[in-house]
């Protein structure tokens, strides 16, 4: 996929992208996937469903579990956690002048 294609994607928050993407492949309860992975089940569910954030410990798991990297899951959500402030802090961004050419 381009880079102009991908531009216009809002980035995903990692908790959608396991209630969408990962966990419905898996054969597996949400209270057996939340302990596989040495969390609560109440952890589990606020990062899936986008209340909490993926913490490094977290990402760690997630890594070992699914066969991937930490750094994966971490530069999702710091994708994620980028968009949401730009789009927040839109007006005092606006405000902030260059120091450096």
């Amino acid at each position: 996929m381009s880079n102009s294609i991908l531009a216009g994607l809002q980035p995903m928050h990692p908790g959608e992208f396991l209630r969408e993407t990962v966990l419905p492949g898996l054969d597996e309860s949400m209270t057996g996937i939340a302990s596989a992975l040495g969390l609560s089940r109440q952890s589990l569910y606020q990062i899936v469903n986008e209340k909490r954030p993926v913490t490094p410990r977290v990402a760690l798991r997630l890594a070992k579990a699914f066969g991937n990297s930490a750094e994966f899951w971490l530069d999702m959500q710091a994708r994620y956690d980028l968009a949401i402030e730009r789009e927040e802090d839109a007006e005092g961004l606006a405000r902030v002048r260059a120091l450096a050419a």
